[in-house]
C-alpha cells in the first residue's frame, strides 16, 4: 500500500517545490532588472482573446500545449494530436471569468469536439466566444448614446490525419468576427463596423514509445502555427491590425511510474509571428516620420510573418548601441508544466507561464486538478500572478466539462 501511494506524495511535492520556484522567479517588476534602460515595445494584435488559454488542462499547465497527450481541447493548441487519441469521438465546454480584478462581467466560453472518421482520420470543430461586459457610449458633453456588449467568436473546423505510426499532422480553418462598437460613430466622425478575419491553423505532431529505466515511457513533439490569416480593421478608413498569428513549439516526456501511477513535463516555446513595432524619428528636412531601428512593417501578411523573426529594433545596450537578437529572444514566451495521473483517473498539474516584462509581462503559476470516470471528466484550474500583488490576472479560475468516448463504437 505504502509504494503503490508513494508517486502521490512525490506529485504533491512537485506541486509545493513549483509554487516556491514560481513565487521566487515571479518578483514584482518593480524591482526586477527587466527594465532598466529598456524599451517597452509589446507586441500590438487585434482579437487578443484567440491568446487566451480556454481550457483547464492546459491552463493547468502553465498554458504548455503543443505536445501534450491529446484531449478534447487538442483543437486550441496543436489539432494535429487529434489522430493519437484514444476515443472515437467526444465534446467539452470550458468557461473562464476573466480579468475579474478589473471588471465583474468578462468571460470566456469555449466548446471544443471531435469526431473519428477511421483509424487514421479525425475532424474536429470549436466555438470560442469571448464577452466583454456592459459598456455605456456618451458624446462629448456625457450625455448616454447608448448601452452595448460587445463581443467576439471565432468558429473553426479541422482535419487530422496519421501519416505513419508515430507522425501526424492537422490544418483547421477559422472564422473570426469581433463587434466593439455596435456601429457607434467614433470622436472624429468616423462610423465603426464590426472586425472580420479569416484564418488558418497548421500542426504536426511526433510521439514514441521508449523504456527507462525498464519502465514503459514516451516522448512527444510538436508544432503549430495557429491564427494564420487577414487582418482586421473596425472602421472603412482605419490601418488594419493583425490578428495573433503564433508560433508555438511543444515537448513532453512521460514516464510510467507503475501500472497506477504516471508522471509528464511539459514544456512549450511561445512567439507571435507579427511584425514588432519599429522605433520612429522626425526627419528635420521633410518632417515625415523615418524608421530609426526596427523594420517598417509590410502590408504582406506572409512577409510579416517571416519578417517577425528579424525585425526587432534592439534592446538598449548601455553604450548606447542596441541588440535586435535579445529583444527578438524576449519575444519567446515559455510554458511548463507537470502533471501526474493515478490509476488514468485522477490528477494533479501545476505549470509556470513567463512573458519578458518590456514584451506584456504575464508571469503567472497555475495549479489545478483533474478527474475522469468513464466518459465524464471536469478539470480545474487555478491561476496565480508573480509579477505583484495588483495584477489583473489574479485569481482567474477555469472549469471544463468534458465527454470522450473512448469505449463507445460510434
Amino acid at each position: 500500500m505504502f509504494r503503490e501511494n508513494k508517486p502521490v506524495a512525490i506529485a504533491l511535492f512537485l506541486v509545493f517545490l513549483a509554487v516556491t520556484t514560481g513565487q521566487a522567479l515571479g518578483q514584482d517588476v518593480s524591482s526586477s532588472s527587466d527594465l532598466v534602460g529598456a524599451d517597452l515595445n509589446a507586441i500590438q494584435t487585434a482579437v487578443p482573446f484567440l491568446t487566451i488559454a480556454p481550457d483547464s488542462r492546459a491552463g493547468a499547465l502553465g498554458d504548455a500545449g503543443a505536445a501534450t497527450a491529446p484531449d478534447v481541447s487538442s483543437q486550441n493548441w496543436n489539432l494535429a494530436k487529434y489522430a493519437f487519441i484514444e476515443g472515437n469521438g467526444g465534446f467539452a465546454i470550458s468557461y473562464t471569468p476573466w480579468l475579474r480584478s478589473l471588471i465583474p462581467d468578462i468571460n470566456l466560453a469555449y466548446l471544443s469536439g471531435y469526431y473519428r472518421v477511421d483509424d487514421q482520420q479525425v475532424i474536429s470543430s470549436s466555438l470560442r466566444y469571448f464577452s466583454l461586459g456592459s459598456i455605456t457610449f456618451t458624446d462629448y458633453n456625457g450625455t448616454v448614446t447608448g448601452q452595448y456588449n460587445p463581443n467576439e467568436f471565432a468558429f473553426d473546423a479541422g482535419y487530422s490525419r496519421l501519416f505513419t505510426n508515430n507522425l501526424s499532422g492537422g490544418i483547421a480553418f477559422r472564422f473570426i468576427y469581433s463587434n466593439l462598437t455596435n456601429g457607434q460613430t467614433t470622436a472624429d466622425g468616423q462610423e465603426t463596423k464590426a472586425g472580420i478575419s479569416f484564418a488558418a491553423d497548421l500542426g504536426f505532431y511526433y510521439q514514441d514509445e521508449i523504456r527507462v529505466g525498464g519502465n514503459d515511457a514516451l516522448w512527444a513533439a510538436g508544432i503549430n502555427f495557429s491564427n494564420m490569416g487577414t487582418p482586421i480593421s473596425y472602421t472603412v478608413d482605419a490601418t488594419k491590425t493583425p490578428i495573433p498569428t503564433n508560433m508555438r513549439i511543444g515537448g513532453r516526456f512521460l514516464y510510467h511510474i507503475d501500472d497506477y501511477n504516471s508522471i509528464s513535463i511539459n514544456a512549450d516555446l511561445n512567439k507571435l509571428m507579427v511584425p514588432t513595432p519599429p522605433v520612429y524619428e522626425t526627419d528635420s528636412v521633410t518632417g515625415e516620420q523615418v524608421v530609426l531601428y526596427g523594420k517598417e512593417t509590410p502590408e504582406s501578411v506572409v512577409v510579416g510573418m517571416f519578417q517577425s523573426f528579424i525585425d526587432a529594433p534592439g534592446h538598449p545596450r548601455s553604450d548606447g548601441s542596441r541588440s535586435p537578437f535579445l529583444e527578438e529572444f524576449y519575444e519567446i514566451a515559455y510554458s511548463a508544466g507537470v502533471e501526474y495521473w493515478y490509476r488514468n483517473q485522477f490528477a494533479i498539474r501545476s505549470g509556470y507561464f513567463h512573458e519578458h516584462a518590456t514584451k506584456g509581462n504575464r508571469k503567472y503559476f497555475t495549479v489545478g486538478v483533474g478527474l475522469k470516470l468513464n466518459v465524464f471528466a471536469i478539470d480545474f484550474a487555478y491561476l496565480i500572478p508573480t509579477n505583484g500583488q495588483n495584477s489583473p490576472l489574479a485569481n482567474t479560475l477555469r472549469f471544463t466539462l468534458g465527454f470522450d468516448f473512448a469505449s463507445l463504437n460510434l
